[in-house]
């Protein structure tokens, strides 16, 4: 049993340094030669790899709340956007449903402002928002058409 572990060993020892080291016999040659060491690590480059990845957690964190991923928000308070429409490069309206009530606001770079509070609440087709295979197949759908 012990002579099958050895020879494990010594065809795993072969696998990972090489035939070619075994049969290097001159000192000197080994000593020029780092086949075997494994790379010096810099304290710099650990610590720029660490930031690089963390500015690109950050990077996501911050496009998946610009992109307004419905369902993600884990918002189930009574203030709920019904509908919102672009207006301009960063001026809204918006479709507010505070309870019962809809409100219509206008949304600006530095002003949000009341336009209209709807005496009779607007009936929107409730389609289920999905998972997000179906919103991606519809998503892929649509661009195909185009």
């Amino acid at each position: 049993m012990k002579g099958k572990i050895a020879q494990a060993l010594l065809a795993l020892s072969l696998l990972f340094f090489g035939v070619s080291g075994w049969a290097q016999t001159d000192v000197a040659e080994k000593a020029t030669a780092p086949l075997g060491r494994a790379p010096e690590l810099n304290i710099a480059t650990t610590l720029a790899s660490l930031l690089l990845v963390l500015v690109i957690i950050v990077f996501f964190a911050w496009l998946l709340k610009r992109m307004r991923v419905a369902g993600i928000s884990g918002n189930d308070s009574g203030l709920k956007v019904v509908k919102q429409l672009a207006v301009g490069q960063r001026e809204r309206v918006v479709l507010l449903q505070v309870g019962e009530e809809q409100m219509l606001v206008g949304i600006t770079q530095h002003n949000i402002s009341l336009l209209s509070k709807l005496d009779k609440p607007l009936t929107m087709d409730e389609s289920p928002s999905g998972d997000f295979a179906s919103q991606l197949s519809k998503l892929m759908k649509n661009n195909v058409k185009k």
